[in-house]
């Protein structure tokens, strides 16, 4: 009843039948974490009304307010803090509930978590990945640009490959952020994993022709540098198997000869 909105027979079930508000399913899932995680408001402020506890913990450590947050329904979210939802509790992952926003994007839901949790920010998960770098993933610009104004992040902060969140942009092909942490945040160009790839060299990887074109040349990256740690140009990535071709082949490239490598 909770997960398809029906407040009135949730309300039956409750009164009438007597039935504990707090059952579990086999996930661990209450009526609350069904109610917040399909944004049926009504059964949220329902069962928030009967003390339904709105810290509870599912599977893998999710809060109604971390189900609340994969959805774009602020005045759930809203109604959860307003109950005392901690916002700074973190899911199996290490992901508390700005992190999984930053994932949706919806700037109006960082700025309200930011607004009444300030430290909300201050958080990266158990391979030390920051929202920046899921906001940047996931092609959220305007999100971006709310972690980037009202957050501290680092630019080329590093997560446990090494990646920063320009390259995250990068390679998944979204040239706006990519222009944004580059131009305005002083993004470093040529910051290398921990395989020593560059951003160049992980656009040639997933097959981000557009992101290759706006590196080598609006930017002007070379198109034959090297990854340090493996000596492959983005042209060897890009001739992997599995990879779509790029255009890298469009633009010199060295001489290869059958004696070479």
């Amino acid at each position: 009843a909770a997960r398809h909105g029906r407040r009135d027979v949730l309300a039956y079930l409750a009164e009438a039948w007597g039935m504990d508000i707090e059952a579990a399913n086999r996930d661990y899932k209450r009526p609350l974490h069904e109610a917040a995680s399909t944004g049926h408001r009504n059964c949220v402020r329902y069962l928030l009304g009967r003390g339904a506890a709105v810290d509870s913990l599912k599977k893998a450590d999710w809060t109604p307010l971390m189900m609340a947050c994969t959805r774009k329904n602020l005045g759930v979210i809203q109604d959860l803090v307003e109950h005392g939802a901690n916002p700074l509790l973190k899911n199996k992952d290490g992901w508390n509930t700005f992190h999984i926003a930053s994932r949706e994007g919806d700037p109006l839901i960082l700025q309200y978590l930011l607004t009444v949790c300030p430290d909300a920010w201050k958080t990266e998960s158990k391979i030390r990945r920051t929202p920046l770098h899921t906001a940047a993933m996931h092609g959220h610009l305007e999100a971006v640009k709310v972690l980037l104004k009202r957050c501290q992040y680092e630019p080329d902060y590093r997560d446990n490959c090494g990646v920063t969140p320009l390259m995250d942009a990068i390679q998944c092909g979204h040239i706006d952020i990519a222009r944004l942490l580059l131009s305005e945040h002083g993004a470093c160009l040529s910051a290398e994993d921990s395989l020593g790839s560059q951003a160049l060299h992980r656009a040639a990887v997933t097959g981000q022709d557009e992101a290759i074109r706006f590196l080598v040349s609006e930017l002007g990256v070379d198109v034959d540098v090297r990854a340090t740690s493996t000596h492959l140009t983005a042209l060897h990535y890009a001739a992997k198997p599995c990879i779509w071709p790029v255009q890298v082949s469009t633009w010199p490239a060295p001489n290869f000869s059958c004696s070479q490598d």
